[in-house]
């Protein structure tokens, strides 16, 4: 049994939250105050069971008052990335049903276009609150800091690209067992990455992230001192790691690649050896980076392969990487199975799509056709990626889901660039895809059919990059913008967008 109300009793002045940069800490007795009386807060708006509110929050202890907050009182919780633009945050904000929105003084115009589009809903922002906004801490301040007295465990509600282009709520069933509820991976992070109450675990990434706020979440469950870096940066990371020992970090490939990248002094300067766990998923990490992480390192690097649905998943210790190398895994409380094209089972060994079996159930909000595409008659479940399963149950991918481009960790779905991109006057067809990138894993391309091939030019990509800047938050507007004179589509009309993707792919595996 664990939880951090317990923490709050037992060792009330031990740190649950330190931000790397400033210092800034939240004890577990403060924790347990603010997330109360933001719960009460949240009651006193009429807000219930099977509710949801959300946030746009920049990576602060902010988002850990409302997602605990959210927790107790059994209301779904919807991180919002604080590098939208307005319209994009407001569409997630809407889709999901939100009763509430919180953000901060930090996110800036967004926060005060968003203002505009969201009128009429309770609006709160950390000091110092501007415009229509309520001050959230003076409002909260107005509780009590004990439970509200109908606890019920509440869930997050994060959202994942859908079959439009538009993002999609991803929404597993509330927890009827009470707060002390474990997530499924809870024995993951305790018996084999070996998380306790004496951990420090570094998070390097954006909270609005699944996996981040997810593992942190879980890490204040269990007890630890979680460690949050405002933005990641490779040396930063290490000099985290010195200063506050940390112990189990989690990252993602890009991470990776850029720690490596530091000049060998640079790392040399740094004593990295308390850590006792290192943790990657997110994209598939190259085998010679895994490789020099675990030279680095040592064996101490874990791996493990599952979505924000978070319908199965697969684990590998680094001695078993060692044996089987590329592979993410064997199942952990699921069963693989790699299928054909119908949805039945294929030979060991034989390339299908990857299926769940056993797995915890999820739909997409407001999406029942993504949901029944997601499984197949058997009722398993996948997330579209492809590859096979050995003869020892080790999970190996093979290619992507769908042309879902992952750039850095992050997931970024092409149709919605496209839809914008034919709206502009000078492109007559356009294909976005992932290309190889050394450091990101993939960039967003932009494969571009001019309406003139007269006025194909450096001027004419950079036109394209500023129009998809404007609408567009930064990560989805394409690096690198290249023009054919005809895209390959079929008379029907559906783009063959595979064989593009493969010109880029293909001079990598060449």
């Amino acid at each position: 049994m664990s939880h951090p109300f317990i923490f709050a009793r037992t060792t009330p002045q031990k740190p649950a939250v330190i931000m790397a940069e400033s210092g800034r800490s939240l004890s577990f007795a403060e924790l347990e105050d603010r997330a109360n009386r933001t719960a009460h807060l949240l009651r006193s708006l009429g807000i219930q069971r099977g509710d949801c509110v959300a946030a746009m929050l920049e990576n602060g202890i902010d988002m850990f008052d409302i997602a605990c907050a959210a927790e107790r009182i059994g209301v779904y919780f919807t991180a919002v990335s604080s590098k939208l633009t307005a319209a994009e945050g407001e569409y997630i904000v809407r889709d999901s049903g939100s009763k509430a929105f919180f953000t901060s003084p930090q996110v800036g115009a967004v926060a005060d276009e968003l203002a505009g589009l969201l009128a009429g809903a309770p609006l709160f922002m950390t000091a110092p609150a501007s415009g229509p906004y309520r001050d959230w801490d003076k409002a909260a301040s107005e509780f009590p800091p004990s439970p509200v007295p109908d606890e019920s465990a509440g869930g997050l509600m994060l959202y994942s690209s859908g079959t439009t282009g538009r993002p999609k709520g991803i929404k597993r069933p509330l927890p009827e067992t009470g707060i002390l509820t474990m997530p499924f991976f809870e024995p993951l992070f305790t018996r084999i990455y070996g998380a306790s109450q004496d951990s420090v675990y570094l998070c390097p990434a954006p909270l609005y992230h699944a996996a981040p706020l997810n593992w942190a979440l879980l890490a204040l469950r269990v007890g630890c001192t979680v460690v949050v870096m405002e933005k990641f940066d490779e040396e930063a990371v290490l000099k985290a790691i010195e200063q506050y020992k940390v112990t189990i970090a989690q990252f993602v490939p890009t991470h990776f690649i850029r720690m490596l990248k530091l000049p060998e002094e640079n790392r040399a300067k740094y004593d990295v050896s308390s850590l006792k766990t290192v943790f990657h998923a997110a994209a598939p990490c190259p085998v010679p980076i895994k490789q020099a992480m675990i030279d680095w390192l040592g064996p101490i690097v874990h791996e493990y392969y599952s979505g924000t649905e978070g319908n199965g998943i697969t684990i590998i210790s680094p001695e078993e990487w060692l044996k089987k190398k590329g592979s993410v895994g064997r199942a952990m409380n699921c069963t693989l199975f790699a299928c054909d094209e119908n949805g039945e089972p294929l030979p060991v060994g034989e390339t299908g799509q990857i299926f769940f079996a056993g797995g915890n159930e999820f739909e997409y909000h407001n999406d029942r056709e993504k949901t029944l595409d997601s499984r197949n008659t058997r009722g398993w479940t996948s997330l579209g990626d492809v590859g096979y399963v050995d003869e020892d149950g080790y999970l190996f991918l093979t290619d992507r889901k769908s042309f879902m481009i992952i750039s850095g960790g992050v997931n970024i779905y092409p149709q919605e660039i496209e839809n914008l991109l034919v709206t502009h006057p000078k492109i007559a067809d356009v294909a976005v895809i992932g290309a190889p990138d050394p450091d990101m894993g993939e960039k967003v391309v932009a494969v571009v059919q001019p309406a003139d091939m007269s006025q194909v030019g450096p001027e004419l990509a950079e036109d394209i990059r500023l129009f998809c800047r404007e609408h567009l938050s930064g990560v989805k507007v394409p690096r690198q913008v290249d023009f054919v004179e005809e895209l390959p589509r079929h008379p029907t009309g559906k783009l063959y967008k595979r064989l593009v993707r493969d010109q880029y792919w293909s001079k990598t595996l060449a």
